[in-house]
């Protein structure tokens, strides 16, 4: 009889094990269930006017730890038919679903590049100008826009460039309007280092007419900055609004993405689970 009592002990601890291992089937298997099937989207970041790719660094590295397919094209910033046929190009080499992102003017290159393709499920406009037909992105604004001043040359630096049709120029943010409006919440360092480096807009792209909006039949997200001084708070719930985008606020300035990347974040991979 003593014999058997590591044969007992032995099926007791079975039996507690697969009593566990029966809770924790139960508790995984639906939530398994409940995830979309297919591949994650690729997730295609667009960034804006004075500034590059890189303004997209911390988010993209965390979207890549998530395991995320991330790509940055550059935007060129020389008018918006000519950008968004850019990015349009761009989709064009890529297949499986797409998550098209967009920050400031970058929303606008969106707007138009993702009209008329398939593989596009979702666009995420980050403090971003979502335009409708025949808008231009200056207008939509603000009226207190740091940019929606009286004397243009108050706030830009007007610098020729080759080949400009007549009347164009590059349009650069002065210092005090770049580190105080456009990278407000940034700290002051960084700021000042980001400022030297800005990628210009042309004065063309900046007053150049959007065409059909992907909004109207792309699900869209939106990303409101509500301390934002280059796209104010109201301009920007005006155009979320009427895109029908699902909206998340965040207590930042233009450059949110680079102060707070982590909802950003968080609104960018709910537009890719609800696109596949």
């Amino acid at each position: 009889m003593y014999s058997d009592r590591p044969r007992a002990a032995l099926l007791r601890v079975f039996t507690v094990l697969a009593a566990v291992l029966a809770v924790v089937l139960t508790a995984v298997t639906p939530a398994a269930a409940s995830h979309p099937s297919g591949p994650k989207p690729t997730i295609v970041l667009v960034h804006g006017a004075w500034a590059d790719g890189s303004s997209w660094a911390k988010i993209t590295s965390r979207l890549l730890d998530d395991g995320y397919t991330v790509r940055v094209p550059p935007n060129p910033l020389r008018s918006l038919p000519n950008d968004a046929a850019t990015i349009k190009d761009f989709l064009s080499t890529l297949s499986g679903p797409i998550v098209l992102v967009g920050h400031s003017y970058g929303g606008a290159v969106i707007t138009n590049a993702a009209t008329g393709n398939p593989n596009v499920k979702a666009l995420v406009y980050v403090d971003a100008f979502a335009p409708a037909a025949d808008e231009s992105i200056f207008p939509l604004a603000g009226a207190d826009s740091a940019l929606a001043v009286p004397d243009p040359s108050t706030v830009f630096d007007f610098v020729p460039y080759p080949g400009a049709p007549a009347g164009d120029v590059d349009l650069y943010l002065k210092h005090d309007t770049f580190v105080n409006s456009f990278a407000s919440g940034v700290p002051r360092r960084q700021a000042e280092n980001l400022y030297p480096a800005q990628r210009p807009l042309t004065l063309a792209a900046g007053n150049g007419v959007s065409g059909t909006p992907a909004w109207l039949t792309i699900r869209s997200w939106y990303v409101l900055g509500t301390s934002d001084l280059i796209i104010t708070p109201k301009a920007q719930l005006f155009m979320a609004t009427r895109a029908h985008s699902a909206i998340t606020r965040i207590p930042d300035g233009h450059l949110g993405l680079i102060t707070n990347p982590r909802p950003i974040t968080k609104v960018i991979e709910q537009a890719a689970r609800a696109s596949h």
